[in-house]
């Protein structure tokens, strides 16, 4: 169980990004040799065989531009897997709900954004043992500032996007 809820990119999103994504680029589906690419269309790793698509995401202009906010310079794009064709999203099962792409160890960045769009903080986790209960304190620690309206986790290693959370 999570005490929150990672969000995955919005199907209509997903579906202007497999036309042509963020960087204006189209997108150029393959077939997964080995799995494990983490998919943020549906918040998990892909399957041996699967078709997916590499594309650039700008979440923060996309968020922005359904909100009204403007984020200058906070406006970045970046790598992410999603399926080549529309999916059924993530699992809904409480009996599988967790932070997706966790595994204790790996680092992440927790970055909040106010209601304009800008950042106004963040913090490295390292995820412990209990994937969740790292997660849960890393995001009550961001919403415990009340400009705190997104936040953004992102792998390190690589720097992209991996999931969003909204105050709840």
């Amino acid at each position: 169980m999570t005490g929150y809820e990672p969000r995955p990119i919005d199907p209509a999103a997903l579906g202007d990004l497999r036309a042509t994504d963020d960087a204006g680029r189209p997108c150029r589906p393959f077939t997964a040799d080995e799995g494990g690419h983490p998919l943020r269309c549906c918040l998990r790793g892909s399957e041996p065989g699967e078709r997916i698509a590499l594309v650039s995401y700008a979440p923060l202009r996309r968020w922005a531009a359904a909100t009204g906010a403007i984020p200058g310079a906070y406006d970045e794009q970046g790598p992410v897997f999603v399926h080549a064709e529309a999916c059924a999203g993530p699992d809904t099962d409480p009996e599988r709900a967790g932070y997706p792409f966790s595994r204790p160890g790996a680092l992440r960045t927790v970055r909040r954004y106010d209601a304009h769009g800008r950042i106004v903080g963040g913090r490295l986790l390292e995820i412990p043992a209990e994937e969740a209960k790292g997660f849960d304190a890393a995001l009550d620690e961001a919403f415990a500032d009340p400009e705190v309206v997104l936040v953004h986790v992102r792998a390190v290693e690589y720097g992209c996007f991996h999931f969003e959370v909204r105050r709840p």
